[in-house]
């Protein structure tokens, strides 16, 4: 069970808990913050401690006297620099006392990371519906668009994410990529393959590297079903089938097999990061979730409202 924070969640996002270490050359537990946070001031830190913001377990504040060993876990708010306006708003498709399907925009995160943290889906929606409990039951790239439900509340949250976990949920997705040069018009095929395409390979996420890696000595542990929705002569629109779900899988299998997809700084080829182009987005996008609910038994289809800006105009 996962460890519950003493303190509400604020403006949509929840306190920060960090683990501290019960013995160690440090007197205090602010000692010891101050040297793993050594790049915020010192009396900035010890202010916070005056100012009753960092607790224990219980919720009680800590003081800067207080003793290493005198709480294994604390809590406090975390202070983010400026964001940077993310300019798209989530639609809301679906809305009952335990599911929120939405339609994620692309640049914005499902849950807080790094610079983002107002910005991202889950704060968006909870101060929005003023719903503090509520949680993603999967996740989307920031970069994708499209379906991605939440989790209303804690009790009935636990039956929605065991339908992802045990591949309950039909995921269909859709993109495009630039036309390649070795395309069969009249085969309606790339390098002497015809579609559809069953792809699959062994993918890795290696701790502190951005991009996954495809381990090709080892047995797959990825399947992507890749169908021809339409081409022009610029582009080619596929539909995607994951039958797994690991990290960027759809955007690795498609560039693998020479459709990479239009403006993906990651694949095949990892280029230096910019920042972003709102006007460039990834053409990938989640277009519908299918599953037998299991709190009612009735069969739910959710279908986005996007769709890719560079697909072909003929389908």
């Amino acid at each position: 069970m996962a460890m519950r924070s003493p303190l509400p969640v604020r403006d949509g996002v929840g306190a920060t808990r960090l683990h501290v270490p019960l013995h160690g050359p440090w007197p205090t537990i602010a000692d010891y913050m101050a040297e793993r946070f050594f790049h915020l001031d010192r009396d900035t830190l010890l202010e916070r401690f005056d100012r009753g913001e960092i607790v224990g377990r219980e919720g009680a504040p800590l003081t800067r006297e207080t003793a290493l060993g005198a709480a294994e876990f604390i809590w406090y708010y975390r202070k983010p620099p400026p964001e940077i306006p993310i300019p798209f708003s989530e639609e809301i498709l679906y809305q009952d006392d335990d599911l929120v399907v939405i339609d994620k925009p692309h640049f914005v995160p499902t849950t807080p990371g790094g610079r983002y943290l107002q910005n991202s889906a889950l704060v968006r929606l909870r101060r929005r519906l003023d719903n503090p409990d509520l949680a993603p039951i999967h996740r989307l790239d920031r970069a994708t668009a499209g379906l991605l439900m939440f989790s209303a509340r804690p009790q009935t949250r636990g039956a929605y994410q065991l339908l992802f976990e045990n591949r309950q949920v039909e995921k269909v997705y859709e993109a495009v990529s630039a036309r390649p040069a070795g395309w069969d018009d009249a085969g309606a095929a790339l390098a002497g393959q015809s579609f559809p395409v069953v792809y699959r390979n062994h993918i890795v996420k290696l701790r502190g590297e951005v991009c996954v890696q495809v381990d090709t000595d080892r047995e797959p542990n990825a399947e992507t079903l890749i169908e021809l929705l339409a081409i022009d002569e610029r582009v080619v629109h596929t539909l995607l089938h994951p039958h797994t779900g690991k990290m960027h899988q759809l955007r690795v299998h498609l560039a693998a097999i020479g459709l990479g997809i239009l403006n993906d700084s990651f694949y095949p080829e990892l280029l230096p990061e910019t920042p972003d182009d709102f006007g460039r987005p990834l053409q990938l996008l989640a277009r519908e979730l299918r599953f037998v609910d299991p709190l009612s038994g009735e069969e739910r289809v959710f279908t986005t409202g996007l769709t890719l800006q560079d697909a072909p105009t003929r389908s």
